[in-house]
């Protein structure tokens, strides 16, 4: 049987209706998919792995192996990393008031002076009472909260069944990975197969390349940022540092992002405008470093989205999927790119676009 080009349109549109329809199913779903999310992405970056220590042993021990490690990472990272982080945070907001009365004692009357304008440029002293006044309520309301979802045996009895469900589901996920991908193989139509599995390469392509080469180029650059900082001597290194290499999946973002936050922050803790240099040091050295050596390194040139579309992407799954969309929007981004340059070249080939009649 020869399809004509009405087919294939037909074949596309029906396919974009099952897109549609998907998504909608998901947006059903959402509150409860999370668990089910990230163990899929746990599964998804082991698998390379554990195909490679399948090569010399049994895939559940394989598998097993791959699984502790992975565990044994998110399970450092939150006992050292995030405690870290979150006592900067609380340094940060328990210096402001200190911070505010040194730029009002320090940089104020210099700027004023430099600028030429009589009397106080900005009321450094207004913007710390309306802070202490708004921390103090927001203490209160995180407070409320956390009393709140501790009293509520619902709310408790779910997060612990997410924190149980997630490595269930990414072992179980990850012993089966080739199997299910064996299975939905088979299910393909012959005709079709070689196309389908060519998109189906591009886009774990495309997925490799961000998933796990744009997570090493943030995280390296995090490193790099928060130990620059902290030999500059900014007090926030880790916290500003880690912050400005995970936007850095924006092109530029993490750098300008950095550098404000960074400058910010060193005016606050030193009233010294000379320190700002060694923050624009480290920061370009990031820059280089990630142009020059990380990103060709780990990424490459595969992922193919414009900067802009990276912001719509993780700010329209936002909107519409919450958490869960911020997670999957570049992901879905990248596929569904491979899928568009796909159809432009079904078009540029077909008789609609090259009928001279």
């Amino acid at each position: 049987m020869t399809y004509t080009d009405s087919d294939k349109w037909i074949w596309t549109l029906l396919v974009l209706l099952g897109v549609a329809g998907a998504g909608f199913l998901l947006y059903l779903l959402s509150p409860i998919l999370t668990p089910f999310f990230a163990a899929a992405l746990l599964a998804y970056l082991g698998d390379p792995l554990a195909d490679q220590l399948e090569k010399k042993l049994s895939r559940t021990l394989a598998v097993s192996i791959v699984f502790l490690v992975i565990f044994l990472v998110l399970t450092v990272f939150v006992l050292l990393v995030f405690p870290m982080l979150t006592q900067q945070l609380a340094y940060l907001i328990g210096k402001m008031p200190e911070y505010l009365d040194g730029l009002q004692k320090n940089v104020v009357p210099l700027l004023s002076e430099k600028l030429g304008v009589e009397g106080e440029l900005i009321d450094l002293q207004l913007i710390k009472k309306l802070f202490t006044a708004h921390y103090q309520q927001a203490g209160g309301l995180v407070s409320q909260l956390a009393q709140s979802v501790a009293a509520s045996g619902v709310a408790l009895m779910a997060f612990l069944a997410n924190l149980v469900l997630i490595p269930v589901v990414t072992f179980y996920l990850l012993r089966d990975w080739d199997y299910l991908v064996q299975r939905v193989d088979e299910l393909l139509p012959r005709k079709t197969q070689p196309v389908i599995a060519r998109l189906a390469r591009e886009s774990d392509e495309v997925l490799a390349a961000f998933l796990r080469g744009q997570m090493m180029v943030m995280l390296s650059l995090g490193v790099v940022y928060a130990t620059g900082l902290w030999l500059v001597g900014l007090d926030l290194a880790l916290l500003i540092g880690m912050l400005a290499g995970l936007v850095s999946f924006v092109p530029y973002l993490g750098f300008i992002v950095g550098i404000v936050a960074a400058g910010i922050a060193v005016l606050l803790q030193t009233q010294e405008l000379f320190m700002l240099l060694p923050v624009l040091l480290v920061f370009a050295v990031g820059q280089a470093l990630e142009g020059m050596l990380l990103t060709p390194l780990l990424v490459g040139d595969r992922i193919g989205l414009h900067p802009v579309v990276v912001i719509f992407a993780v700010l329209a799954g936002g909107q519409l999927f919450g958490f869960v969309g911020v997670l999957l929007a570049l992901p879905v981004a990248a596929v569904l790119a491979v899928l568009l340059r796909h159809a432009h070249r079904e078009y540029k080939s077909s008789a609609m676009f090259n009928d001279a009649s």
